[in-house]
């Protein structure tokens, strides 16, 4: 009796650095990312590590400021056989944005990044999962901007993003021929999306518990998970700006010591690949 082989689960990393998150804000100003220490190179060359030693290859939504910055770092992403997609440039907010500022954006980030990695950008990720009911607007610029899925819509209730009555797997929302929508991996928990999919909620739940949500979309759901996290989470020696308030400081350092061993953990767990190749036909 043959069996199926496993589903294959998407691998997603945020490639930013820990000043530009979105709710450092506040506290660091924009002006001041060009003299700060960047960590992100190195902690890159950790996460690519870790997936040439678990044999996984993965899709990395990048910035266009960092891919600037770092040309061979996102040269090494390509040349080990990982997906280059967009993050947009700077970081901004899609909700922060109108149409015209926002196709500005995501078009420098396809065009800096196509030009650097030698490859076409088909994906985009809106930082801090910003599209939501009030600017589906932006999925529509992006299909028209050349871009062909997105995964910046999270399905869960959240004080910072989230569109909790959005579907919970790949959909199309504008038709069959427009973009196609990857939601972050949500559990549905009695009349609730739970979250799934990495970020803070990996950090702060113990790894069983996420191991078991994730298997269950898997098992029972017969669905792919899509798990994200960004490089600053493998970096406790990160440095720590004053003045961040108690909340925002909890959620961004709960467990950033255990987050390099679970991830390791993750690529022997589940099967995973690139976003394009489980998505797209013909990727």
């Amino acid at each position: 009796m043959s069996t199926s082989a496993p589903i294959r689960n998407a691998m997603t990393i945020d490639v930013e650095d820990y000043f530009q998150v979105s709710a450092f804000a506040p506290y660091i100003e924009r002006d001041s990312w060009p003299t700060r220490e960047c960590r992100v190179e190195r902690n890159v060359d950790r996460i690519l590590a870790i997936l040439e030693e678990g044999n996984v290859k993965a899709t990395f939504f990048t910035l266009g400021w960092i891919a600037e910055r770092y040309p061979a770092m996102v040269k090494r992403i390509v040349a080990g056989g990982h997906e280059l997609a967009s993050h947009g440039y700077g970081h901004l907010r899609a909700s922060d944005q109108d149409r015209a500022q926002f196709m500005q954006d995501i078009g420098s980030a396809k065009a800096i990044l196509e030009d650097i990695g030698g490859q076409q950008v088909l994906g985009y990720r809106a930082p801090s999962f910003s599209i939501g009911p009030g600017n589906l607007w932006a999925l529509e610029a992006l299909h028209d901007a050349g871009y062909r899925y997105s995964s910046s819509i999270y399905p869960v209730q959240h004080d910072h993003y989230g569109m909790p009555d959005a579907p919970r797997f790949a959909w199309h929302p504008n038709g069959s021929e427009g973009l196609l929508e990857v939601p972050i991996t949500t559990v549905r928990m009695g009349q609730r999306n739970m979250p799934a999919g990495g970020g803070g909620y990996f950090r702060l739940f113990p790894y069983a518990l996420s191991r078991w949500m994730m298997q269950q979309v898997n098992q029972r759901d017969g669905q792919p998970a899509i798990f994200y996290f960004h490089p600053w989470e493998i970096d406790p020696g990160q440095p720590r700006p004053d003045g961040i308030n108690l909340k925002t400081r909890f959620r961004h350092y709960v467990n950033l010591a255990k987050m390099d061993s679970r991830i390791q953990a993750l690529t022997r767990d589940f099967a995973w690949d690139r976003m394009d190749r489980i998505f797209l036909k013909q990727a």
